[in-house]
């Protein structure tokens, strides 16, 4: 019987030593509260071998239209007649606008709106102590119309014709290109090239050379440069005056890229 058992002791020494050895060979993988875990990819990409690159880049063109923001503010005793005031002002504006040639769907209303009108009077009672109060003098309506035009060689004999018309409010002129598609497309292409130069210096400078392209964005956006006029002209009343001159100059449009991009030896 102790030779049996002494032979049941060394076969489970033996078995458990080699499962230890079978063991110790495996992949170590932590558990759901280990630390670190051992994977193999293949295809990895470690991030010693890539280079992020951002490039923005610009392109200037002769804008070839323009967004006039005019309209008419007027005050009455009443809101119905400071309505009517603005509605018929308007209506001139409108019909000065197509007798320039703008089209009908080149004209939008961007606001309208009615409010009323406060004077702030001063009273001293009795006793000599002063105070104040508001006093409704009338109501304010204004009418405001966003206008295309196409035709900048016109543009300001069409500005001076809204003024003659009842046109007493002007808040922005922005000039722009009725199809800006190439002239973003021109930006994209240069920023990516500005990209790719850049990569390829960084990596002949560390003994690398680009391999490929990982990954490749766009942001930002495309709309081109503003040029807002708080106060485009003088509000002559003169019939005569000359034309007011307008200068479109040039806009921009950009484009800005992230591309990451591999570098191996």
């Amino acid at each position: 019987m102790r030779i049996f058992r002494n032979l049941f002791i060394a076969s489970s020494a033996i078995a458990l030593a080699g499962t230890l050895s079978a063991c110790a060979q495996m992949p170590s993988q932590s558990g759901p509260s280990g630390t670190s875990q051992m994977t193999y990819h293949p295809n990895s990409i470690q991030p010693e071998t890539t280079l992020d690159i951002s490039a923005n880049a610009k392109v200037k063109r002769s804008p070839d239209i323009a967004y006039i923001t005019a309209g008419v503010n007027e005050e009455a005793e009443t809101a119905v007649a400071a309505m009517a005031a603005q509605a018929k002002a308007m209506t001139s504006m409108m019909n000065a606008l197509k007798a320039a040639g703008v089209a009908d769907k080149d004209m939008q209303t961007s606001n309208l709106s009615l409010n009323p009108v406060y004077d702030y009077v001063e009273e001293t009672d009795r006793s000599g102590r002063r105070s104040g109060k508001q006093v409704l003098r009338g109501y304010s309506a204004s009418n405001q119309l966003t206008v295309k035009v196409t035709n900048l060689d016109t543009l300001g004999e069409t500005l001076d014709s809204l003024v003659a018309a009842g046109g007493n409010t002007f808040s922005g002129l922005n000039f722009a290109l009725e199809d800006a598609s190439e002239a973003r497309d021109e930006a994209r292409r240069k920023a990516v090239a500005d990209a790719t130069a850049r990569a390829q210096l960084y990596a002949e400078a560390v003994g690398m050379r680009v391999s490929r392209i990982i990954n490749i964005s766009e942001s930002g956006g495309f709309e081109p440069s503003p040029a807002p006029m708080g106060r485009m002209m003088a509000m002559s009343e003169s019939a005569d005056m000359a034309s007011t001159p307008i200068s479109g100059g040039e806009i921009s449009y950009s484009a800005m890229v992230n591309i990451q991009f591999e570098l191996t030896k």
